[in-house]
This record gives C-alpha cells, sequence and structure tokens, in this order.
C-alpha cells in the first residue's frame, strides 16, 4: 500500500507563509501527478495546485503568484509554500499522488489524511 503523510499545517495570520510537507512511503516504482487539494467548511474539495515531474505547474487562479509548488522525487515529497495567506485560505489541505506501485502495470489515486490551515487574526 502507499501512504501520504502531510504537515505543516497551522494557525497563521493575515498576510503570513506557512510550507506544506507531504510525502509518500510505500513500495512505489513511479509517481506522476503529485498536488495539492484543499476543501474549506461547507464547500467542496477544490484543486490547489499540482505538478508533474518536466512540466509547468499547475495552479488554482486564487493562488497564482502567491503558492508554489514543489516536489523532491528522490525523497517523494511534494511541499506547497503559501505566501501572502488570506482568511479565505482557510481549510483542510490534502496531499494527492498518482503512483504506480511495483509489480503493478497501472496508476493509482492516494490521498494524505488532511492538515488544517487557519489563517485569522
Amino acid at each position: 500500500q502507499v501512504q501520504l503523510v502531510e504537515s505543516g499545517g497551522d494557525l497563521v495570520q493575515p498576510g503570513g507563509s506557512l510550507r506544506l510537507s507531504c510525502a509518500a512511503s510505500g513500495i512505489i516504482a513511479v509517481i506522476n501527478v503529485m498536488g495539492w487539494y484543499r476543501q474549506a467548511p461547507g464547500k467542496e474539495r477544490e484543486l490547489v495546485a499540482t505538478i508533474t515531474t518536466g512540466l509547468p505547474a499547475n495552479y488554482a487562479d486564487g493562488v497564482k503568484g502567491r503558492f508554489t509548488i514543489s516536489r523532491d522525487d528522490p525523497k517523494n515529497t511534494v511541499y506547497l509554500q503559501m505566501n501572502s495567506l488570506k482568511p479565505e485560505d482557510t481549510a483542510i489541505y490534502y496531499c494527492y499522488a498518482n503512483v504506480r506501485r511495483l509489480t503493478y502495470a497501472n496508476f493509482f489515486n492516494y490521498w494524505g489524511q488532511g492538515t488544517l490551515v487557519t489563517v485569522s487574526s
């Protein structure tokens, strides 16, 4: 099985910064797309950013210019640097990875358990 473990969520004031991390573990052959989604109270889960090695990152319009996604492939880890945080960024942030396990031919989607980001004064 593959596990994704997020860290870095916290309470931060508006205008502040946070860095989220997500490490994938298990018998992994290849990780295709990695990314972050978020779900605010009373709202549906939405895309924040995704990244595929060798391709430009993809961002939701509301976070462009403020958030930066990156990945460390040898560590199977994806990061989300969040700057100029706003109260509307408050949500549970979920890590996502599209993974092919060793001895498997297909890719499967995996999710982390979520980490809470609260932006408030």
